[in-house]
């Protein structure tokens, strides 16, 4: 009789605790990095990364899924389409929403030394027609994020007219939503928050921004484009 009642027994918790995790289910999660903690060195340190991923991107994701009490339509919802109706939600939705997305992008745009490729044919000729080469699109884009006061990001972006621009955004605002004043699909963003950089480079953003391009994944910025002309 001892072995039926143990396994009825066993059946029960397991339905319990599935019925538990059910319950505590986050709708939004941290995404694993795509490479190891190390594996941009040595440009960016194990430990930023660690810190920047680990705890930055996780409080984001911690605080944005609080939210789901005060908006349940968040369940579900893709973060573009948060993004793009940002000035419904309350500045806590924005701030976190806008943090999850920035970072989940912002490691994907970025690829071990030597793994990050080349802009592509039709990338590079619409960085000519824009900005004349891609020396002066990193220039200007480094004057971007040189100059954001304060904390946030840098973007190249497809606007509405499948061109080519340099804009900036505040803390953890970015082109997709709806508030901000310069719109577009972004391709390319770089964190100027000083967690992103200050163990290494301490105040020395341009530093940091000189040395950031030799880890850009233009294998992504090159998919990202083209799905952006579509």
């Amino acid at each position: 009789m001892l072995k039926p009642v143990c396994s009825l027994l066993l059946a029960l918790f397991c339905v319990l605790a599935v019925a538990v995790s059910g319950a505590f289910a986050q709708p939004f999660t941290l995404p694993a990095l795509p490479y190891a903690s190390d594996a941009l060195e040595p440009y960016i340190d194990k430990m930023t990364m660690e810190i920047h991923h680990g705890m930055h991107h996780q409080a984001y994701v911690n605080n944005l899924n609080a939210q789901v009490k005060n908006f349940p339509e968040l369940e579900g919802m893709s973060l573009e389409s948060m993004m793009a109706r940002i000035s419904t939600f309350n500045a806590a939705v924005r701030n976190n929403g806008g943090g999850h997305y920035n970072h989940d992008l912002f490691w994907k745009l970025m690829a071990p030394p030597g793994q990050g490729g080349e802009p592509s044919a039709a990338l590079m000729q619409a960085i000519t027609e824009g900005f004349g080469s891609l020396d002066e699109l990193k220039k200007q884009f480094n004057q971007a994020a040189a100059t954001r006061f304060g904390s946030g990001w840098a973007w190249v972006i497809v606007t509405g007219e499948k061109k080519l621009a340099v804009t900036s955004t505040a803390n953890q605002d970015n082109p997709l939503m709806d508030v901000v004043e310069v719109k577009g699909t972004p391709i390319l963003g770089v964190d100027v928050w000083e967690h992103a950089y200050y163990l290494s480079y301490q105040n020395r953003r341009g530093a940091y921004l000189d040395f950031w391009w030799n880890l850009v994944n233009w294998n992504e910025v090159n998919r990202r484009f083209a799905e952006a002309l579509r």
